[in-house]
């Protein structure tokens, strides 16, 4: 069975080591925007970020990931045992490229710190589901002998299913708590970065 989630990473110029999972296949891809102004470059993401099929919005970065769950039965002494338990993540991570041709020094720093940081929240939505992947796995293989073999299969679509719940409410109370903090992020992490650029002259 799989399971698919995806994230939207919602972005607005104007200012406002993970334990192993079970598996887990990560790629990248990113699409390119151009814009010499922070305006330019809003505009970019509106038009060119990745669009989420369930509000038809576009993004400024986005994570796809699924789910595969895949577990082994035998029957023995009139019950069906889980003799084996594999959850496989894929994700992808769908990030922007500037090309900088053009902008001022000041518009670079912003949009270094705040593509840094759209990477570092796409992360954390990965490193999540690698916690969940975990979990899903450990509790199919803790499922005890059923009657029957279906039934055995049902107790493992409602543990997965269960924590899948879990899961997807996890990800909305991070991305609810980054969104408050938004402005008070980018704003620390550009004067970190002022900071070391004034160091570094």
């Amino acid at each position: 069975m799989a399971r698919t989630w995806v994230f939207a990473c919602v972005f607005a110029l104007a200012i406002v080591p993970a334990a192993q999972a079970a598996s887990l296949s990560k790629s990248y891809s990113y699409f390119t925007i151009r814009g010499k102004t922070l305006d330019e470059i809003q505009e970019q993401l509106d038009r060119r970020g990745p669009r989420l099929r369930e509000t038809g919005r576009r993004h400024a970065g986005a994570t796809r990931m699924e789910f595969k769950t895949h577990a082994g039965y035998r029957e023995r002494n009139g019950r069906c045992e889980v003799t084996s338990g594999k959850v496989t993540l894929v994700a992808r991570v769908i990030l922007p490229r500037w090309s900088q041709r053009g902008a001022s020094e000041d518009v670079r720093l912003v949009w270094e710190t705040l593509a840094a940081d759209i990477k570092r929240h796409e992360e954390a939505h990965v490193t999540i589901a690698r916690k969940y992947a975990r979990e899903i796995e450990a509790q199919i293989a803790a499922v005890r002998p059923q009657r029957s073999c279906a039934l055995a299969r049902k107790k493992v679509e409602e543990t997965t299913d269960r924590l899948m719940r879990r899961h997807n409410a996890e990800q909305d109370r991070f991305d609810e708590v980054e969104a408050r903090n938004f402005e008070s992020r980018l704003t620390r992490l550009l004067d970190q970065r002022m900071r070391r650029a004034a160091y570094g002259r």
